[in-house]
Order: C-alpha cells, then structure tokens, then sequence
C-alpha cells in the first residue's frame, strides 16, 4: 500500500499548493509560465512564449472513489464556460500525476474521473501530456474577446467617464513628500 501524503484540509490552501506544484512541474519541462494578477479570471496561468500563449486552469484532488479520484472542475460552483481556458491541469495528489486535458474535453462538466492506475481509462492518454502545453508556431488565427460597453453614451462620454474616475484615483493618493 502506498504511504499517503498529508491532505491539506483547506481548500483554497490546496489550491495554492496545487499552483505552485503546477508551476515546479511545468518549468521541469521546459514551459514558461506566467500568473495573472487578480483572482477574477477563469483560468490559473499562462503558459509559453509570445504568439503561442495558452491559459491553463489548475485543479486537484484528493477524492477517492474507487480505483479513481473525483476532481471537481467548476467554478464559482457552476461548469465553466466554453473558451474559459485552453487547458485544465488536474493534480491527483495520492499518485502524484498531472493531466493536461484540452478545455474542450471537459465543457458542461462539473466533475471528472481519473484513474491513474488504468491504462484503458477515458483520460489516460492525458496523463503528464505537457507538450500539449507547447505550442511551437503561431497559426495566424488570433483569438479576442472584449467587455461590451453600455450603449447610453458616445465615445466621448465614455473617454470623459473614464478621465473623471482616474482623477478622482488621483486625487485619493497621497504621495510621499506631500
């Protein structure tokens, strides 16, 4: 029987750990990696290199069921939408093993199984896939998205809107010397 590691009971200290293990592995393969600032977005990190970025959401598990482990891949306690990230990276904490699993293959899912000791289970052929993480040439496709803006006012409005909230940032920063 395996030894078991100590299970980190907080959830959002796991998570962390689950992160930083995430970043260890992935610079032991050669990735460049890169944390947003801000918890506000759906994914975890970006990894590569100029014109070959991919967004990488980070998940682990420690639930047994089985001969597999449960991981949850929901945020805000609801699927994650489609195109919320390239990438989900699940960390089975017993096993030690990373899946790098194509956002598409998860869409609509709250959970997934995993079941690393399985050679014929449905995501096997994920398990430590890292160079799926490595895109090597930019395709020329350039994916975008924006924020709409209210349609009540005019360009005008909204540049005048914008330079009334930066002055009164301004005006609440105390500067030293001042």
């Amino acid at each position: 029987m395996k030894k078991r590691k100590p299970k980190i009971s907080d959830k959002k200290l796991r998570g962390e750990w689950a992160e930083m293990r995430f970043m260890v592995r992935a610079a032991e393969h050669g990735l460049h990696v890169s944390k947003p600032w801000g918890e506000m977005q759906s994914y975890d990190f970006i990894v590569g290199s100029p014109n070959c970025f991919v967004s990488v959401q980070v998940k682990s598990t420690t639930a047994e069921l089985d001969n597999g482990y449960v991981c949850c891949v929901r945020g805000a306690h609801k699927s994650y939408a489609a195109g919320s990230f390239d990438f989900l990276a699940a960390y089975v904490v017993f096993e030690d093993v990373w899946y790098i699993i194509p956002g598409e293959e998860i869409q609509g899912k709250g959970c997934l199984t995993l079941y690393p000791n399985s050679k014929k289970a449905k995501y096997e052929k994920y398990r430590e896939a890292w160079d799926l993480l490595r895109r090597t040439e930019f395709n020329g496709e350039i994916k975008a998205c924006a924020e709409e803006f209210p349609l009540e006012c005019d360009d005008a409005c909204q540049v005048g809107a914008l330079l009334d909230f930066r002055r009164s940032l301004d005006s609440q920063i105390e500067f030293a010397g001042d």
